[in-house]
């Protein structure tokens, strides 16, 4: 690790255990300025706890862990406060005389900009997400943590909040470590595959497609293909 001290994520030995089961059985994990790293694995793989633990929303896991820079979170529920407005939302938490311009800024970037006055209850399930987005664009973070941010999406609002999130990370430059189930959705938007198993990190993938992606380009179906084999998801021959 001592030579990748510029990584915006390091971490060595994550371990964590609720009672007598093991979740994560000392994993590393090292993400660079500006990289996309999308992890995957099965259901209670722990993909959503080691995020939790790099968020620093996880006090007893052991071993060692190191961020740099300002980070946020985009989880797959929104959890916008229903008693405060859509810019209150976003600009929760946020200190300094500039605040109101950018969540101004934050809302324009995800395509709300008129939506600032309006209630959580009056925007639908994309909308919500977008402004989930906008609230950790305005902290300026480095690194962007997500936990299936497109989980609860319909297919087509799923599609369009990708290409959203490639936009802004293509305007940002920040890290992020997106979890997903989704196969499609981390070859397109990652430059970088985990694949967790048993506790570690039991495979890495580079992916070495260029941009814009799309699931028809050369290369797309043999990592496809290669990526859910190591899932263990049975595909048609």
């Amino acid at each position: 690790m001592e030579a990748r001290s510029s990584g915006v994520v390091a971490a060595t030995g994550v371990r964590r255990t609720f009672g007598k089961s093991v979740v994560l059985d000392g994993v590393d994990l090292f993400v660079e300025p500006g990289e996309i790293v999308a992890l995957l694995g099965a259901s209670g793989s722990g993909k959503s706890t080691l995020l939790r633990v790099l968020a620093g929303l996880d006090e007893d896991a052991e071993g060692e862990v190191r961020t740099s820079g300002s980070k946020a979170v985009v989880f797959q529920e929104h959890r916008l406060l229903p008693w405060k407005r859509v810019a209150d939302n976003v600009a929760l938490g946020v200190r300094g005389k500039d605040a109101k311009q950018r969540t101004a800024k934050a809302l324009e970037e995800v395509g709300l900009d008129d939506r600032g006055r309006a209630w959580p209850s009056e925007l639908s399930g994309g909308q919500s997400q977008r402004v989930a987005f906008a609230r950790a664009l305005v902290r300026e973070p480095e690194l962007l943590l997500l936990d299936e941010p497109f989980g609860a999406l319909d297919a087509l609002t799923r599609l369009k909040m990708q290409a959203l999130f490639a936009r802004l990370h293509e305007a940002h430059g920040f890290a992020a470590l997106l979890v997903t189930h989704d196969v499609d959705e981390a070859l397109l938007l990652a430059d970088r595959l985990l694949v967790l198993d048993g506790g570690r990190i039991a495979e890495e993938i580079k992916v070495d497609l260029g941009h814009p992606r799309s699931v028809d380009m050369d290369g797309f179906a043999t990592l496809r293909r290669r990526l859910l084999d190591l899932l263990h998801v049975p595909t048609e021959t």
